[in-house]
């Protein structure tokens, strides 16, 4: 019985001991309309459908509704390779305007939280509570490499894995001299 007993106290303290889940931040007082608009996706913990993504691009537009009209596009695994698009329906939060609801089918919407929003609209952090998927993302296809580690910092200090985050390749038209440069993925 007293094996039982302290068994049961070591199981429970143990229990009890672990870290408590790191609270995700959310952006305050979301300017929905400067958020519309083209973001690259500079780096991702990529969902199934967004693997070998090149040239990924989110687009939201707000509907007469409230809700946002998202264009999600890439090119499957090369700058060439087949175009993907996908259109889900954002729907955003009565409460705060950094918590949507995504919804890709009905009636099933996923979690997307505005985690982290620069002053001048020009970067963020789309995360989820359950730390699966992430999304660093700018107004411009490249950043700047100082910048691009401190979002990654950002995100490991609200939980992520840094080993997990990985950039998305981008292709960077000029257009002065309408040449490509390809910005590559460095992992």
């Amino acid at each position: 019985m007293k094996w039982l007993t302290m068994t049961t106290i070591i199981v429970f303290l143990q229990a009890c001991s672990h870290a408590p889940e790191i609270a995700l931040p959310r952006a305050k007082d979301v300017d929905l309309s400067r958020f519309m608009g083209d973001w690259y996706v500079i780096a991702n913990i990529p969902t199934f459908i967004e693997k070998g993504a090149h040239n990924a691009i989110e687009s939201y537009a707000m509907n007469e509704d409230g809700t946002i009209a998202t264009t999600f596009r890439f090119n499957q695994d090369s700058f060439e390779g087949e175009l993907k698009q996908y259109n889900p329906t954002g729907y955003v939060s009565e409460n705060i305007n950094s918590e949507w609801g995504m919804q890709f089918i009905w009636p099933f919407k996923a979690e997307y939280i505005i985690a982290y929003l620069s002053n001048d609209y020009k970067h963020t952090i789309i995360a989820r509570s359950a730390r699966d998927y992430l999304w660093i993302m700018s107004r411009s296809p490249v950043i700047d490499e100082h910048l691009y580690q401190s979002l990654v910092q950002r995100c490991v200090d609200m939980g992520y894995q840094r080993e997990l985050i990985k950039k998305i390749p981008q292709q960077v038209r000029s257009s002065q001299n309408q040449h490509v440069v390809k910005m590559e993925a460095i992992q």
